[in-house]
């Protein structure tokens, strides 16, 4: 339950303020709580779609599933997508318009496994980085992100700075970088993607903090109750958000500090 700040003062009742300090106690225990279950179907999420991408990389028989290897313009031999691979690079579009069109319909254990066909997905999709990059690069920016990550997400959590005016700012920021990409696949042109690669790391990391706050604020305003169906759908939810963030976050970044293979 969350008190505003006039009703503590428009009640005379002795013992009030003891009552009111037990059930802000209550709220915080449980939104600590709930963030952990958040962040730990996150940490998941991107744990399947680190184990998918592995998969598919290492084990033969799975990998011919997605790559064939082919020959380039230049006689080099290259590994190239199969359909399989367009079909999962393509699916997360699909797993977003069904989460946000159908959320309210979805049972808990629907919402779950969505989550994890996603996560695996996204893996499959992601797959293709190690093709681009080198393993080295990938682990340290890796640990990069979720460094910039943590530390963004912990000030969205802690701040006391109402962050909702950053909420449309960010979405242009976001909408400009989906247009600006998807132009740039028709001009190739590597400035362009460069500015695109610093912008969506800024506007990424300020997603982060802001998702955070308004995860945080949407528990403390409607205190779901442990353990019900709604708290576990929102948990799903938010993880997902939070997902997004971190895997975007992490792809900007490879584009700018990744070495590429043939370099």
């Amino acid at each position: 339950m969350a008190f505003g700040p006039d009703t503590r003062f428009t009640t005379g009742a002795p013992g009030w303020g003891r009552v009111a300090a037990a059930d802000a106690a209550a709220v915080d225990a449980g939104l600590r709580s709930y963030m952990l279950r958040v962040y730990n179907w996150m940490a998941s999420g991107l744990l399947l779609t680190g184990i998918v991408a592995l998969a598919i990389v290492s084990v033969p028989s799975i990998n011919g599933l997605f790559y064939e290897a082919v020959r380039s313009a230049s006689g080099r031999l290259v590994m190239a997508p199969t359909i399989l691979w367009w079909v999962a690079a393509l699916s997360p579009l699909a797993f977003i318009l069904v989460f946000t069109f159908g959320a309210n319909r979805m049972s808990k254990t629907t919402a779950q496994a969505l989550f994890w066909a996603f996560a695996a997905a996204m893996g499959a999709s992601m797959s293709s980085l190690a093709y681009r990059y080198t393993g080295q690069s990938i682990a340290t920016t890796f640990f990069i992100t979720a460094g910039m990550y943590a530390a963004m997400s912990l000030y969205g959590y802690t701040t006391k700075a109402d962050l909702t005016r950053w909420g449309s700012l960010l979405l242009m920021g976001l909408i400009g970088i989906m247009l600006a990409s998807i132009v740039n696949i028709f001009i190739g042109s590597s400035a362009m993607a460069f500015a695109i690669s610093v912008i969506g790391v800024v506007v990424f990391l300020g997603l982060t903090a802001f998702d955070t706050q308004r995860i945080k604020a949407d528990y403390v305003e409607y205190a779901y109750a442990e353990g019900t169906e709604m708290a576990g759908k929102r948990s799903v939810f938010d993880a997902l958000t939070l997902y997004l963030n971190f895997i975007n976050l992490f792809q900007m970044l490879l584009s700018l500090l990744g070495q590429r293979q043939s370099e």
